[in-house]
């Protein structure tokens, strides 16, 4: 694949990732006027005056038509303003930057997880495909994949933590205190990695048994390689790159998923500040929220394409052919 063709395929994937962007911010800017209710009636009470309810109408832009308001939005965009907090007057982008810490790491702790558990489960499938097990596995994958993330932890958090008193009930533990922390963190990372577990398992055994039936596994296969050998050396790699652009899917899913994991167990992250901007209607947290996790979403499945076409011959091949004239 030539330098000039991957240059024009990044070009081409930087410009539909910011469409992407760009597209998401409208869109949320046009939801937010539709919620029902005065924001600045919510925000101020019913005893507001009509001259306090335009003065902070004029204050947060929602006295302008809405092109003027998406306009604004990127304008200020551009140095890296986010807007204003309506209660505090703090800037939205350092509360944004605040609570991304704790979601970032509770999306990383879960896709760790979902990885850890899968790729196992995957090369147990994949070692006697149609067996019992394998058929176990595919039963309690789907299973997994078919639950919604919010009703594996309100699960945990009634068995685990009310019941049975094994881990904390909500928080994130004692600021200073690693051990607490991470003793927090273990429920809410195994209610968003469930699903992902399954669907982790289940691509990547599809993927596995593609690589073993081509012709230089069965080749190993002649000369007497165990096939455990054959599993971990010369297929889990070749297998594992159709799935990275998958991955980077998964976490941007795993970072809109963090909202509900948070809110449940009552933890501070990106995903509890936006639920509580939205209860009281503070739409430049709402909107400056959202648009991160949009962008982190739309970044990380341009890494992973990227890293998949870089890494995968058959996708630089495909690529090579596509701009030969």
């Amino acid at each position: 694949m030539s330098s000039a063709s991957l240059q024009s395929h990044l070009v081409f994937k930087l410009m539909t990732a910011a469409l992407a962007v760009a597209g998401s911010v409208v869109l949320l800017i046009a939801l937010t006027r539709l919620i029902p209710g005065d924001p600045a009636t919510v925000i101020l009470g019913s005893r507001a005056t009509p001259e306090t309810v335009a003065a902070l109408n004029a204050r947060i832009g929602l006295d302008k038509p809405l092109q003027m308001q998406v306009l604004t939005f990127f304008s200020r965009l551009i140095v890296g303003d986010l807007g204003q907090d309506v209660f505090n007057d703090r800037p939205v982008l350092q509360l944004v930057a605040a609570a991304l810490p704790n979601t970032v790491a509770l999306a990383i702790s879960a896709m760790l997880l979902a990885i850890a558990i899968g790729v196992p489960l995957a090369l147990i499938s994949a070692h006697r495909p149609g067996g019992r097990i394998d058929r176990l596995i595919a039963f309690v994958s789907v299973g997994f994949i078919s639950t919604p993330s919010f009703v594996v932890s309100v699960f945990l958090l009634m068995i685990f933590s009310v019941k049975l008193g094994w881990f904390p009930v909500l928080g994130a533990g004692q600021r200073g205190d690693t051990l607490d922390q991470l003793w927090h963190l273990v429920l809410p990372t195994l209610a968003l990695a469930a699903g992902w577990v399954g669907y982790i398992a289940r691509l990547l055994r599809s993927s596995l048994l593609e690589v073993l039936s081509e012709s230089h596994i069965r080749t190993l296969r002649a000369y007497g390689v165990s096939e455990a050998k054959i599993l971990i050396k010369y297929t889990l790699k070749p297998a594992v790159l159709p799935t990275i652009a998958v991955l980077g899917m998964g976490f941007g899913e795993l970072l809109g998923g963090a909202v509900f994991a948070e809110v449940i167990f009552n933890r501070p992250g990106l995903g509890s500040l936006i639920y509580d901007s939205i209860r009281t209607r503070n739409y430049p947290v709402v909107q400056g929220g959202v648009f991160v996790i949009v962008l982190l979403y739309v970044l990380t499945n341009l890494v992973a394409e990227l890293s998949q076409t870089l890494t995968d011959p058959r996708e630089r091949s495909r690529l090579a052919r596509k701009s030969e004239p």
